[in-house]
């Protein structure tokens, strides 16, 4: 099992669900974050004065799914989150030991 991590710009989020939807992903855990990249930021003004917003907002996805599922599930955040501009994101895979749906107590791939 993967762990699927991506940070995407807000607006994209209902593009990238239904991309995950057709790719057969049930479930996943969003959350508002906040952050910047190599840019640090972006100016903004404000009354006629300049000054930079160091914290961008984004949203992150987590996504726990078999092995078999990464590279579809890769491609269709990818696909459905780029805006060809800078900021939009990164994806992030990492490996799960172990996952345990606490009401029923199935294991492993069950659980998820």
């Amino acid at each position: 099992m993967k762990k699927v991590e991506a940070i995407i710009k807000p607006f994209k989020l209902d593009e990238v669900k239904d991309a995950l939807s057709e790719v057969g992903i049930q479930g996943m855990t969003v959350t508002e974050v906040k952050g910047f990249g190599r840019t640090g930021g972006k100016k903004e003004v404000y009354r006629g004065s300049a000054y930079v917003v160091d914290f961008v907002p984004k949203v992150k996805l987590e996504i726990v799914v078999s092995d078999e599922l990464v590279i579809q599930v890769i491609d269709a955040i990818e696909k459905s989150a780029k805006t060809g501009r800078i900021g939009d994101g990164k994806i992030f895979v990492m490996p799960i030991d172990e996952s345990v749906r606490i009401r029923t107590g199935e294991r492993g791939e069950a659980a998820i």
